[in-house]
């Protein structure tokens, strides 16, 4: 694929990131910081990034990378929130402000929750911040724990004060560029939504065969993601329960969890009498995951709950297999019943859209023709650059009027 990048001079500014994640996991998010970083340095602008003591080490070209301290006692970080997270938040925090004593930073670039760290930072250092909304907080908190329902409106207040506090927002969905036009209308806000990852993982990595290793026999169902409770992995044991309960022919494979997930998960799908169908391969580098896909005829995403678009949904699409997925906005945003096969969040919707796909070849073809071609054209690295050098042009051109 050509590189696009602008030909109009960027401006060169001095960014400081902050990624409060741990960096790096082979999971959404820390692909999409890894992703933000290159990119911001490729387009010219000095990246730094600051993220949580814990993670691998990785290539980032042009971006100098920080970590907060390790704070004793504080064990693996796992995705959403948590006190843990809260604490190394803290730690995040007060690096960040070393750093600003040392370095001039132009804007900091203020991911997720670290928009409420850039707004303190702002006060004390004076310096701009971008709000870069992966989700929404208050609807993320609300999901995981339903007690926080009762404190909804300070939470969506505060929510509402980090896009006003902000230069400018930066959205991965549409659902989220809503909040942000609406809390703060007066701010450029750019949707910059996740991108397949085929393109870096690529078919031709050597990769176990899934068939062979396992001995499957009909479709394959593939699952590829972490096992956290919103992305609905009861809900699609309990459909493909009842898919087995009908003689449909087929195996599952997930790919992806932790060793207590798995072993939960495993103990699910023994409950359900399935154990024998249900495969779980474990953790995989994102470099095999177009191999993976690859294998499978039908990619199900079953997620339950959120308003942000899931960043393997790109990849599916770019596969060209059919996918199954939850009518939700989370998936609605970016899929309708031309590109996959929609279906409610019961059981029972589920597993007769797994049964329509097992029956019909061409009806997957179609699916998976269709969805690679919106992958190409919306869901490339490509595009993603050009809104991300967009959005910056905007952003650099503003703060040069204002100094």
């Amino acid at each position: 694929m050509q590189d696009a990048r602008p030909q109009s001079p960027q401006p060169h500014l001095r960014i400081l990131i902050l990624a409060p994640q741990p960096f790096f996991q082979n999971r959404g998010t820390p692909i999409a910081i890894r992703l933000l970083a290159t990119e911001l340095a490729a387009l010219g602008h000095e990246a730094h990034l600051l993220v949580f003591h814990e993670g691998e080490e990785v290539a980032l070209p042009g971006v100098t990378l920080h970590r907060s301290a390790r704070i004793p006692g504080v064990g693996p970080i796992p995705p959403g929130f948590s006190i843990g997270k809260i604490i190394c938040d803290f730690a995040l925090f007060f690096k960040a402000c070393a750093l600003l004593r040392q370095k001039k930073f132009d804007i900091v670039h203020a991911c997720e929750e670290a928009a409420f760290l850039a707004m303190a930072l702002k006060i004390f250092f004076g310096i701009p911040y971008i709000y870069d909304m992966d989700s929404s907080l208050p609807t993320q908190l609300i999901d995981k724990m339903p007690g926080f329902r009762h404190f909804a409106w300070p939470l969506k207040a505060a929510e509402r004060m980090a896009a006003r506090g902000s230069v400018g927002v930066v959205a991965v969905c549409q659902a989220l560029v809503d909040i942000a036009v609406a809390a703060a209308p007066d701010k450029p806000v750019a949707r910059l939504e996740d991108i397949s990852l085929l393109e870096e993982s690529g078919g031709a990595v050597e990769v176990d065969d899934l068939r062979a290793f396992y001995h499957l026999e009909g479709p394959v169902f593939l699952y590829v993601g972490n096992l956290e409770g919103y992305q609905g992995i009861d809900l699609l044991l309990d459909a493909f329960h009842l898919t087995k309960a009908r003689a449909c022919p087929g195996q599952l494979v997930i790919i992806g969890g932790t060793e207590t997930t798995i072993a939960h998960y495993k103990s699910r799908a023994m409950a359900f009498g399935i154990g024998e169908n249900v495969i779980f391969h474990g953790p995989r580098p994102v470099e095999h995951l177009g191999a993976y896909l690859a294998q499978a005829d039908i990619l199900v995403s079953p997620r339950i709950q959120g308003n942000n678009t899931p960043m393997k949904l790109y990849s599916y699409l770019d596969s060209a297999r059919a996918i199954i997925a939850t009518n939700l906005p989370t998936h609605t945003q970016v899929l309708d019943e031309a590109h996959a096969c929609l279906v409610e969040t019961n059981a029972k919707s589920l597993s007769e859209g797994l049964e329509r796909l097992a029956a019909s070849p061409e009806l997957r073809r179609v699916f998976g023709e269709r969805g690679r071609e919106l992958a190409r054209q919306e869901y490339s690295l490509t595009a993603f650059r050009r809104k991300l050098a967009a959005f910056y042009q905007e952003i650099g051109n503003s703060l040069r009027r204002k100094n």
